[in-house]
């Protein structure tokens, strides 16, 4: 039940509050597994994407989200439930493969599964290469991509920030993307041509400056330096 009264009656106020601007909407497929490569420029961007697409999106959020405790924890939890988020522990061994596994069961049973090729938010506005689990999913799952692109949710909600600040939100989705022509998902070549692909049509309409270089999270302990010193060898970065 909440999660019906999320989907109707915030999608209106958030097109209100931000004087959104929502281009290409139909250009994501009605029915049928999907998924939404988009930018990604602040924490609020999951919730504009599962609001304001087509359909309903399911999204990787982290585990903390789902196991607070006392008020805030539990509106915490019933939020990021109604809007088909999926708890994921990012800093496990296993994480980067838990969280395609989640995806390709969404996308198997015929939904949408959004995700972020930069791997982390940006912190100053430039587009950082996509990692390619993006198009591993894609190909494996033989379902299409739509490139997403958003702006303003870098003001809405600026880095450092907690709370919400009023600014204009555009939300663009590109065309469907079919990546069967760069070959298997098994060939590393593949998967770096078509992601390559889908950040283009992201930079595209969104207008932000290439990085050309990956977006880690910063370090916080040696065991996770060393850890994402081996993930780079990865053949999914």
């Amino acid at each position: 039940m909440f999660k019906f009264f999320t989907r109707l009656l915030f999608p209106p106020i958030i097109r209100l509050l931000f004087a959104a601007t929502v281009v290409g909407r139909r250009n994501m497929p009605a029915s049928g597994g999907v998924i939404l490569a988009s930018n990604h420029l602040s924490f609020f961007d999951s919730v504009i994407l599962s609001l304001l697409a087509r359909r309903p999106v399911s999204f990787l959020a982290k585990a903390e989200y789902f196991t607070g405790k006392g008020i805030k924890g539990w509106l915490s939890r019933v939020f990021f439930e109604s809007i088909d988020a999926i708890p994921v522990h990012r800093d496990s061994a296993s994480a980067a493969q838990d969280a395609l596994d989640a995806g390709l069961e969404r996308l198997v049973d015929g939904e949408a599964f959004a995700m972020y090729p930069e791997g982390t938010r940006s912190l100053d506005g430039r587009l950082y290469r996509g990692k390619t689990g993006v198009a591993w999913l894609a190909l494996t799952a033989n379902v299409p991509v739509v490139p997403v692109a958003l702006t303003g949710t870098d003001k809405i909600q600026p880095v450092g920030s907690r709370g919400i600040r009023l600014a204009k939100l555009r939300v663009e989705f590109g065309q469907p993307m079919n990546l069967s022509s760069y070959g298997a998902a098994s060939s590393g070549k593949a998967r770096r041509e078509a992601t390559d692909a889908i950040m283009d049509e992201i930079a595209a309409m969104s207008g932000q400056e290439l990085a050309g270089i990956y977006n880690e999270r910063p370090a916080t302990t040696v065991k996770q330096r060393v850890r994402r010193l081996f993930r780079g060898r990865a053949p999914l970065t």
